[in-house]
């Protein structure tokens, strides 16, 4: 008798998992009706994964305008852990976040609108705004909150952080937590404090190191571009700006890339470097690809924004002028071409909220990263924390800190979240 109770209560055990697992893909159906629903493999610690394209308004203010399928990435464990909601700054990817890891947590990741799949028949960049992409933040919310009842916690990494503490300004009641990691507030197309954290950052021999590979580049330059050009062949890759422009262009980026990935001094090469190793080491730290017409047309919905509303950094030029062929280099020039650049300082509105209403806002940097320089500086009896990494990038996440300072983090989350938190 106990054998024919206990086989019956594993037989109602299984029934039941099946029966939830099978109620997420209803539930999804019966709340998404208008949705393309595709069922991935699960992996960590989720039990299912799905790839949703849902219809989203490509102007929130009128109807009229259309709608675009917009991809989302849901990862579901059980319908009363969190939610970990993911805001994309560019394409959204299949991939679990650590913050989801270290609660146990759902994960809904929103690829951002003219990234990725979520593009419609043709882009108005008029439409490619924060507010519009607010709104579709908002949307998804309320869509899924039907489904999943309990905390959300807001994240984001680098624009996608930024898009974090925007959505947590509009709309503060829509997630209790926001953690927005290496995220950056411009105040301007070329925010001069990112050049001032490049003059100042590292050892004064790194600094000189640096300038030094840059000047040794360019006066290197006829036995770079072909380099450039050799391998721009040898990877199919098609570029509008010239060679010399790709090389002047790499050269610029080169110190903000160094810092902003965490470059080691000792690996640049020095004066006695063969134009080989100078033409890798550029490589490495910038890829010239990052200039190639397909590299330009992926990040150009990006550079509209930087653009027109959330700034973004100029270059370091005073010790290369006498051996660049233009006077003037921005980054403007990866923006849409023929597009309204007129630049608004979206982001004060943000930093005016952080400033008088913020709370349960975790910010996480690397100290070595130029974006750092346009990071949001908590008062210190507000009620949000900020953690610097001493040393870091932009790769800088929670699992980089010390377990001591991975520590403190945990119980700030575990305080606003009100749930368990593991370190990563």
């Amino acid at each position: 008798m106990k054998k024919l109770l206990f086989s019956l209560l594993l037989i109602s055990v299984a029934l039941l998992a099946h029966g939830q697992k099978e109620s997420i893909a209803s539930l999804l159906e019966e709340k998404l009706p208008n949705a393309q629903i595709k069922r991935l493999q699960a992996k960590d610690h989720f039990a299912e994964a799905y790839e949703i394209m849902i219809p989203q308004q490509i102007d929130h203010n009128d109807p009229k305008a259309g709608i675009f399928m917009q991809r989302l990435f849901l990862y579901h464990t059980n319908r009363k852990a969190p939610m970990v909601y993911v805001t994309e700054g560019y394409a959204a990817r299949d991939r679990t976040y650590e913050l989801a890891r270290m609660m146990k947590a759902n994960q809904l990741t929103v690829e951002y609108r003219f990234f990725g799949q979520s593009v419609p028949d043709s882009i108005q960049w008029a439409y490619l705004t924060n507010d519009q992409a607010i709104e579709d933040l908002h949307h998804i919310r309320k869509l899924f909150k039907k489904i999943y009842r309990k905390k959300w916690l807001a994240t984001g990494i680098s624009k996608g952080g930024t898009t974090t503490l925007i959505y947590k300004s509009k709309y503060p009641k829509d997630v209790r937590v926001a953690v927005p990691y290496v995220a950056p507030l411009a105040i301007g197309q070329e925010d001069e404090r990112t050049n001032v954290h490049i003059k100042n950052t590292g050892s004064v021999s790194c600094r000189e190191k640096l300038f030094a590979f840059q000047r040794m580049a360019l006066e290197r330059k006829a036995e770079l571009i072909p380099m450039i050009e050799g391998l721009a062949k040898a990877n199919k890759e098609t570029y509008s700006l010239d060679f010399e422009s790709v090389l002047e262009y790499a050269v610029l980026e080169f110190t903000f890339s160094f810092w902003q990935w965490g470059g080691k001094c000792e690996e640049v090469p020095g004066k006695e470097a063969t134009a080989e190793a100078i033409f890798n080491y550029l490589n490495k730290v910038v890829s010239y690809n990052f200039y190639s017409d397909a590299t330009y047309d992926y990040y150009k919905p990006a550079f509209y924004q930087f653009m027109t509303e959330l700034g973004y950094y100029g270059f370091v030029t005073e010790h290369l002028e006498d051996l660049l062929t233009k006077k003037h280099y921005s980054n403007r020039r990866f923006a849409p071409l023929n597009a309204d650049l007129a630049y608004e300082p979206y982001l004060k509105n943000v930093v005016d909220y952080l400033d008088k209403k913020g709370k349960c806002i975790l910010f996480i940097y690397g100290a070595n990263d130029p974006w750092t320089a346009c990071g949001y500086q908590p008062k210190a009896d507000s009620k949000m924390m900020r953690m610097d990494l001493e040393g870091g990038s932009h790769f800088t996440r929670i699992g980089s800190f010390s377990k001591e300072e991975q520590g403190k983090i945990r119980l700030q989350l575990e305080k606003w979240m009100k749930t368990q938190v593991k370190l990563p």
